[in-house]
Protein backbone atom coordinates (compact mmCIF):
# COMPACT_ATOMS: atom_id res chain seq x y z
CA UNK A 1 0.00 0.00 0.00
CA UNK A 2 1.37 3.07 -1.12
CA UNK A 3 2.15 6.04 2.20
CA UNK A 4 -0.02 9.22 1.72
CA UNK A 5 2.05 12.55 1.66
CA UNK A 6 0.25 13.16 4.68
CA UNK A 7 1.64 10.02 6.86
CA UNK A 8 5.22 10.93 5.65
CA UNK A 9 4.75 14.37 6.94
CA UNK A 10 3.49 12.83 10.70
CA UNK A 11 6.94 12.15 11.93
CA UNK A 12 8.40 15.78 10.49
CA UNK A 13 5.80 17.36 12.75
CA UNK A 14 6.54 15.66 15.61
CA UNK A 15 10.19 16.34 15.87
CA UNK A 16 9.62 19.77 14.80
CA UNK A 17 8.73 21.40 18.01
CA UNK A 18 12.04 19.76 19.49
CA UNK A 19 14.41 20.65 16.61
CA UNK A 20 12.68 24.51 17.40
CA UNK A 21 13.40 24.33 20.73
CA UNK A 22 17.27 23.19 19.71
CA UNK A 23 17.63 25.79 17.26
CA UNK A 24 16.45 28.69 19.93
CA UNK A 25 18.09 27.11 22.94
CA UNK A 26 21.34 26.37 21.45
CA UNK A 27 21.43 28.51 18.27
CA UNK A 28 20.94 32.10 19.98
CA UNK A 29 23.87 32.18 21.96
CA UNK A 30 26.37 30.51 19.37
CA UNK A 31 24.87 33.38 17.15
CA UNK A 32 24.99 35.49 19.70
CA UNK A 33 28.34 35.28 20.46
CA UNK A 34 29.83 35.01 16.37
CA UNK A 35 28.29 38.19 16.43
CA UNK A 36 29.74 39.77 19.35
CA UNK A 37 33.54 38.25 18.34
CA UNK A 38 33.57 40.90 15.72
CA UNK A 39 32.46 43.69 17.72
CA UNK A 40 34.54 45.58 19.98
CA UNK A 41 31.86 44.75 22.97
CA UNK A 42 32.83 46.00 26.38
CA UNK A 43 31.73 47.53 29.53
CA UNK A 44 30.16 51.27 27.56
CA UNK A 45 28.06 48.84 25.07
CA UNK A 46 26.78 46.78 28.67
CA UNK A 47 25.40 50.09 29.57
CA UNK A 48 23.70 51.07 26.42
CA UNK A 49 26.25 52.62 24.24
CA UNK A 50 25.63 50.59 20.71
CA UNK A 51 28.99 48.21 20.16
CA UNK A 52 31.39 49.40 17.30
CA UNK A 53 31.97 46.87 14.43
CA UNK A 54 35.54 45.53 14.20
CA UNK A 55 34.87 42.25 12.08
CA UNK A 56 38.18 40.16 12.38
CA UNK A 57 40.35 42.58 14.18
CA UNK A 58 39.47 40.52 17.30
CA UNK A 59 40.93 36.99 15.70
CA UNK A 60 43.84 39.14 14.39
CA UNK A 61 44.64 40.14 17.74
CA UNK A 62 44.31 36.85 19.04
CA UNK A 63 46.35 35.05 16.64
CA UNK A 64 49.15 37.40 17.33
CA UNK A 65 49.40 36.74 20.99
CA UNK A 66 51.08 34.21 22.29
CA UNK A 67 49.34 33.59 25.50
CA UNK A 68 46.02 32.51 23.56
CA UNK A 69 47.99 29.87 22.26
CA UNK A 70 49.66 28.93 25.15
CA UNK A 71 46.38 28.97 27.28
CA UNK A 72 45.07 26.53 23.72
CA UNK A 73 48.18 24.35 24.49
CA UNK A 74 48.01 23.89 28.14
CA UNK A 75 43.65 23.14 27.33
CA UNK A 76 44.71 20.59 24.71
CA UNK A 77 47.12 18.39 26.86
CA UNK A 78 44.94 18.67 29.96
CA UNK A 79 41.68 17.50 28.08
CA UNK A 80 43.73 15.04 26.91
CA UNK A 81 45.73 13.14 29.23
CA UNK A 82 42.62 13.81 32.30
CA UNK A 83 40.05 12.43 29.66
CA UNK A 84 42.33 8.99 28.74
CA UNK A 85 43.33 8.68 32.72
CA UNK A 86 39.51 8.98 33.35
CA UNK A 87 38.42 6.06 30.82
CA UNK A 88 41.55 3.89 31.92
CA UNK A 89 40.92 4.19 35.20
CA UNK A 90 36.93 3.81 35.09
CA UNK A 91 36.88 1.26 32.85
CA UNK A 92 39.22 -0.69 35.55
CA UNK A 93 36.48 -0.14 38.01
CA UNK A 94 33.64 -1.34 35.79
CA UNK A 95 35.65 -4.62 35.26
CA UNK A 96 35.97 -5.17 39.23
CA UNK A 97 32.32 -4.30 39.65
CA UNK A 98 31.99 -7.13 37.00
CA UNK A 99 34.02 -9.55 39.12
CA UNK A 100 33.55 -9.11 42.74
CA UNK A 101 30.45 -10.20 44.35
CA UNK A 102 26.67 -8.81 44.66
CA UNK A 103 27.19 -6.96 48.52
CA UNK A 104 30.75 -5.57 47.28
CA UNK A 105 29.53 -4.60 43.42
CA UNK A 106 26.40 -2.22 45.46
CA UNK A 107 28.22 -1.03 47.83
CA UNK A 108 30.94 -0.02 44.91
CA UNK A 109 28.30 1.50 42.88
CA UNK A 110 26.74 3.09 45.65
CA UNK A 111 30.07 4.93 46.27
CA UNK A 112 30.56 5.99 42.83
CA UNK A 113 27.24 7.34 42.62
CA UNK A 114 27.59 9.66 45.55
CA UNK A 115 30.87 10.94 44.49
CA UNK A 116 29.25 11.46 41.26
CA UNK A 117 26.58 13.50 42.77
CA UNK A 118 27.86 15.80 44.95
CA UNK A 119 27.78 19.48 43.62
CA UNK A 120 30.98 20.44 42.33
CA UNK A 121 31.17 23.78 44.84
CA UNK A 122 31.00 21.44 47.81
CA UNK A 123 33.46 19.07 46.36
CA UNK A 124 35.64 21.58 45.78
CA UNK A 125 35.65 23.16 48.83
CA UNK A 126 36.37 19.56 50.55
CA UNK A 127 39.36 19.01 48.03
CA UNK A 128 40.89 22.76 48.64
CA UNK A 129 40.71 22.15 52.65
CA UNK A 130 42.56 18.90 51.84
CA UNK A 131 45.61 20.55 49.37
CA UNK A 132 45.13 24.08 51.46
CA UNK A 133 49.06 24.97 52.52
CA UNK A 134 48.03 26.24 55.71
CA UNK A 135 45.82 23.39 57.88
CA UNK A 136 45.64 20.99 54.98
CA UNK A 137 45.20 17.15 55.49
CA UNK A 138 47.51 15.91 52.65
CA UNK A 139 50.52 18.45 53.92
CA UNK A 140 49.57 17.07 57.80
CA UNK A 141 49.69 13.49 56.49
CA UNK A 142 52.48 13.88 54.48
CA UNK A 143 54.36 14.87 57.96
CA UNK A 144 53.20 12.32 59.85
CA UNK A 145 55.04 9.33 57.89
CA UNK A 146 58.28 11.89 57.38
CA UNK A 147 58.25 14.23 54.60
CA UNK A 148 59.43 17.28 56.77
CA UNK A 149 59.21 19.81 53.93
CA UNK A 150 55.22 18.82 53.17
CA UNK A 151 55.28 21.08 56.13
CA UNK A 152 53.54 24.96 54.61
CA UNK A 153 53.76 23.62 50.78
CA UNK A 154 51.52 25.31 48.55
CA UNK A 155 50.64 23.03 46.58
CA UNK A 156 49.05 25.22 43.91
CA UNK A 157 51.40 27.70 43.83
CA UNK A 158 53.52 26.13 40.79
CA UNK A 159 51.89 25.37 37.50
CA UNK A 160 52.98 21.43 37.48
CA UNK A 161 51.67 20.65 40.64
CA UNK A 162 48.32 22.91 40.32
CA UNK A 163 47.64 20.53 37.45
CA UNK A 164 48.61 17.17 39.28
CA UNK A 165 46.19 18.49 41.64
CA UNK A 166 43.37 19.79 38.86
CA UNK A 167 43.69 16.37 37.27
CA UNK A 168 43.14 14.24 40.14
CA UNK A 169 40.17 16.12 41.15
CA UNK A 170 38.64 16.13 37.42
CA UNK A 171 39.54 12.41 37.36
CA UNK A 172 37.71 11.66 40.57
CA UNK A 173 34.49 13.81 39.83
CA UNK A 174 34.20 12.38 35.97
CA UNK A 175 35.53 8.05 36.78
CA UNK A 176 32.02 7.28 38.25
CA UNK A 177 30.20 8.25 34.96
CA UNK A 178 32.85 6.45 32.60
CA UNK A 179 33.06 3.51 35.24
CA UNK A 180 29.00 2.80 34.85
CA UNK A 181 28.78 3.40 31.49
CA UNK A 182 31.40 1.37 30.90
CA UNK A 183 29.85 -1.89 33.51
CA UNK A 184 26.65 -1.60 31.45
CA UNK A 185 28.10 -2.26 28.19
CA UNK A 186 30.11 -5.06 30.07
CA UNK A 187 26.68 -6.43 31.25
CA UNK A 188 25.61 -6.40 27.32
CA UNK A 189 28.14 -9.35 26.34
CA UNK A 190 26.82 -12.54 25.66
CA UNK A 191 28.12 -14.91 28.29
CA UNK A 192 27.94 -17.37 25.95
CA UNK A 193 30.36 -15.83 23.51
CA UNK A 194 32.83 -15.43 26.52
CA UNK A 195 32.50 -18.98 27.46
CA UNK A 196 33.16 -20.33 23.87
CA UNK A 197 36.68 -18.19 23.76
CA UNK A 198 37.61 -19.86 27.14
CA UNK A 199 36.58 -23.23 25.88
CA UNK A 200 38.63 -22.86 23.03
CA UNK A 201 41.67 -21.79 25.39
CA UNK A 202 41.70 -18.36 25.36
CA UNK A 203 42.66 -16.70 28.60
CA UNK A 204 41.22 -14.39 30.85
CA UNK A 205 43.24 -11.51 29.26
CA UNK A 206 42.66 -12.83 25.69
CA UNK A 207 39.08 -12.70 26.09
CA UNK A 208 39.40 -8.67 27.63
CA UNK A 209 41.56 -7.98 24.37
CA UNK A 210 40.14 -9.46 21.81
CA UNK A 211 36.28 -10.42 22.78
CA UNK A 212 34.86 -7.80 25.26
CA UNK A 213 37.13 -4.69 24.36
CA UNK A 214 35.43 -4.75 20.39
CA UNK A 215 32.34 -5.03 21.89
CA UNK A 216 32.28 -2.26 24.23
CA UNK A 217 34.29 0.23 21.74
CA UNK A 218 31.58 1.79 21.17
CA UNK A 219 30.49 2.79 24.69
CA UNK A 220 34.42 3.53 25.43
CA UNK A 221 34.42 5.80 22.24
CA UNK A 222 31.06 7.64 23.46
CA UNK A 223 32.14 8.52 26.92
CA UNK A 224 36.10 9.48 25.80
CA UNK A 225 34.35 11.97 23.21
CA UNK A 226 32.19 13.15 25.91
CA UNK A 227 35.06 13.43 28.08
CA UNK A 228 37.33 15.01 25.95
CA UNK A 229 34.64 17.69 25.34
CA UNK A 230 33.97 18.25 29.07
CA UNK A 231 38.08 17.92 30.15
CA UNK A 232 38.21 21.10 27.56
CA UNK A 233 35.34 22.94 28.77
CA UNK A 234 36.85 22.74 32.50
CA UNK A 235 35.86 25.79 34.54
CA UNK A 236 34.92 25.66 38.08
CA UNK A 237 37.50 23.51 39.44
CA UNK A 238 40.25 25.33 37.73
CA UNK A 239 38.74 28.54 38.96
CA UNK A 240 38.03 27.59 42.72
CA UNK A 241 41.93 26.01 42.97
CA UNK A 242 43.29 29.64 41.45
CA UNK A 243 41.44 31.76 43.50
CA UNK A 244 42.53 29.27 46.45
CA UNK A 245 46.10 29.83 45.87
CA UNK A 246 47.01 29.87 42.45
CA UNK A 247 48.44 31.92 39.66
CA UNK A 248 45.94 32.69 37.08
CA UNK A 249 48.47 33.81 34.28
CA UNK A 250 50.09 30.53 34.31
CA UNK A 251 47.32 28.43 34.96
CA UNK A 252 44.99 29.26 32.86
CA UNK A 253 42.97 26.82 30.67
CA UNK A 254 40.08 28.04 27.96
CA UNK A 255 37.37 28.59 30.66
CA UNK A 256 39.52 30.35 33.03
CA UNK A 257 40.89 32.38 30.02
CA UNK A 258 37.37 33.52 28.91
CA UNK A 259 36.19 34.54 32.00
CA UNK A 260 39.00 36.43 32.63
CA UNK A 261 38.45 38.50 29.26
CA UNK A 262 35.16 39.01 29.79
CA UNK A 263 34.20 39.40 33.12
CA UNK A 264 37.61 40.36 34.81
CA UNK A 265 38.62 42.71 31.92
CA UNK A 266 35.08 43.30 30.59
CA UNK A 267 36.35 42.63 27.03
CA UNK A 268 33.05 40.40 26.02
CA UNK A 269 34.25 40.96 22.33
CA UNK A 270 37.74 39.14 22.59
CA UNK A 271 36.33 36.78 25.18
CA UNK A 272 33.47 35.50 22.53
CA UNK A 273 36.57 35.38 19.92
CA UNK A 274 37.94 33.03 22.05
CA UNK A 275 34.89 31.07 23.01
CA UNK A 276 34.10 30.72 18.64
CA UNK A 277 38.16 29.24 19.26
CA UNK A 278 36.93 26.97 21.68
CA UNK A 279 33.72 25.96 19.64
CA UNK A 280 35.82 24.96 16.74
CA UNK A 281 38.52 22.92 18.80
CA UNK A 282 35.63 21.03 20.05
CA UNK A 283 34.07 20.57 16.63
CA UNK A 284 37.63 19.22 15.58
CA UNK A 285 38.21 17.37 18.85
CA UNK A 286 34.47 15.20 18.11
CA UNK A 287 34.40 15.47 14.47
CA UNK A 288 36.63 12.30 14.10
CA UNK A 289 33.86 10.05 15.66
CA UNK A 290 30.83 12.26 14.27
CA UNK A 291 32.21 11.51 10.94
CA UNK A 292 32.64 7.58 11.81
CA UNK A 293 28.63 7.72 13.27
CA UNK A 294 27.47 9.16 10.15
CA UNK A 295 29.62 6.18 8.02
CA UNK A 296 27.62 3.35 10.33
CA UNK A 297 24.44 5.42 9.48
CA UNK A 298 24.87 5.52 6.09
CA UNK A 299 25.99 1.78 5.96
Amino acid sequence: MATSRSDRRAPLLLVLPTMLILLLALGYPIAWQLVTSLQKYGLRQQFGQPPEWVWLENYRTLVSDPTLWAVVARSLVFCVVVAFLTVAIGGLLALLMQRVGGFARIVLQVSLLLAWAMPVVAAMTVWIWIVDWRRGLLNWLLVRVGFEGADQHNWLAEPISFFVVAGVIVVWMSVPFVALSIYAGLTQVSTEVLEAAQLDGASWWQRLRYVIAPLIAPVISIVLLLQLIWDLRVFTQIKMLQDAGGLANETNLLGTFIYQLGTGKGDFGMSSAVSVVMLLLTVALSWYYVRSLMKEEAA
